[in-house]
């Protein structure tokens, strides 16, 4: 038995508001009437005339950051250093120390919700995942930072879970849409550069999750957490993680493929096995440590798997738990992202 508080027009803070997810999340709240304050590196003119509060810094500055959670009704922290490259300590900076503080913030001011926004990486192992739910470990060995990094956080996170404190962990898997800044941009980069290879079989299945179901599933989160025990609710969601995708695996290379016919480009046809593309990646690893080079190298061990292996995930739990139902279909999406593809192309 338990009782539901209204969550109305309370104040939220997203980290990372100015980003992909983020921003699309902030623009749901401003049509929900929420006071919404963002926590990024830099402000965004057009979002302030709205009315939004901009707290300037990074999540490396941890009074900063915990200042920024005072007067807070739910926390959205959706800010995080991605990437398959880089050095641990930065990763380690951002994804563990930066939510160390959120954490603290959230307890120092009374902040009753924070939803976490994680990802499938978390549970990492280098193999095939075909259906994979929620029972999977947490990685603890990953040949990249970001995985590893964001499994310590999401453990701190979920571990923080209490009466005052609700906390929930989601993991949307590749999120994508119109105005995406980094997924399709780069497979669209590389693809037209003659850079791209199948790896692998090329049948290989992944689960995606356009970035309105991604938003549906944080404000979902939200009004989990809203739950007020009044005895023991074994199917809580506070204090668990979630898969959050579209839940319609599509076959990696024949949608990136179908994307570039739409777009009039040569489709990808050139192939290298795994275990070339393993050996390639842990080459270029090496030459990238110990040179060092700029940039990320054009193959790693991590992203040969990501592009070989099945990753998609059971949403079971998030359905009967959260009341998740992807709005947007891979097919809708897809059609409204070449539309919007093509007219810049114009």
């Amino acid at each position: 038995m338990y009782s539901v508080c209204s969550v109305g027009t309370s104040s939220v803070l997203v980290t990372g508001g100015t980003g992909f997810l983020g921003r699309r999340l902030v623009e749901r709240l401003l049509a929900e009437g929420r006071s919404v304050t963002i926590l990024a590196r830099h402000s965004s003119a057009d979002l302030e005339k709205r009315g939004v509060r901009f707290i300037t810094a990074s999540l490396d500055d941890a009074p900063a950051v915990t200042a920024a959670c005072a007067g807070m009704d739910t926390v959205f922290h959706t800010a995080a250093k991605v990437g398959v490259w880089g050095r641990y300590d930065d990763f380690y900076r951002t994804n563990v120390l930066g939510t160390r503080a959120i954490l603290a913030g959230c307890r120092a001011h009374g902040v009753p919700r924070l939803v976490y926004t994680s990802t499938p990486s978390v549970v990492y192992n280098g193999r095939d995942l075909a259906g994979a739910d929620e029972s999977l470990p947490l990685t603890t060995a990953c040949p990249s930072p970001y995985p590893l990094t964001k499994a310590l956080a999401e453990r701190e996170v979920l571990a923080a879970h209490s009466d005052t404190l609700r906390t929930i962990a989601l993991r949307p898997h590749l999120i994508w849409g119109v105005g995406d800044p980094h997924l399709i941009p780069r497979v669209l980069a590389r693809a037209r550069a003659g850079r791209l290879r199948i790896v692998g079989t090329g049948q290989n299945r992944v689960d995606m999750v356009h970035v309105e179901n991604a938003v549906d599933a944080h404000l979902l989160a939200e009004q989990a957490l809203t739950v007020c025990h009044l005895i023991d609710d074994k199917r809580s969601a506070a204090g668990r993680a979630y898969f959050i995708t579209n839940g319609e695996p599509v076959v990696l290379w024949d949608w990136i493929n179908g994307l570039l016919k739409a777009l009039g480009e040569p489709p990808v046809t050139k192939k290298i096995s795994l275990r070339a593309a393993s050996a390639a990646g842990a080459v270029c690893e090496t030459l990238w440590r110990m040179l060092p080079l700029n940039g990320e190298p054009p193959m790693t061990r991590f992203i040969a798997a990501e592009l070989a292996k099945d990753h998609w995930f059971d949403l079971t739990a998030a359905r009967r738990d959260l009341g998740y139902t992807p709005r947007i279909t891979m097919a809708a999406g897809t059609a409204e992202l070449v539309e919007s593809l093509k007219g810049k192309a114009r």
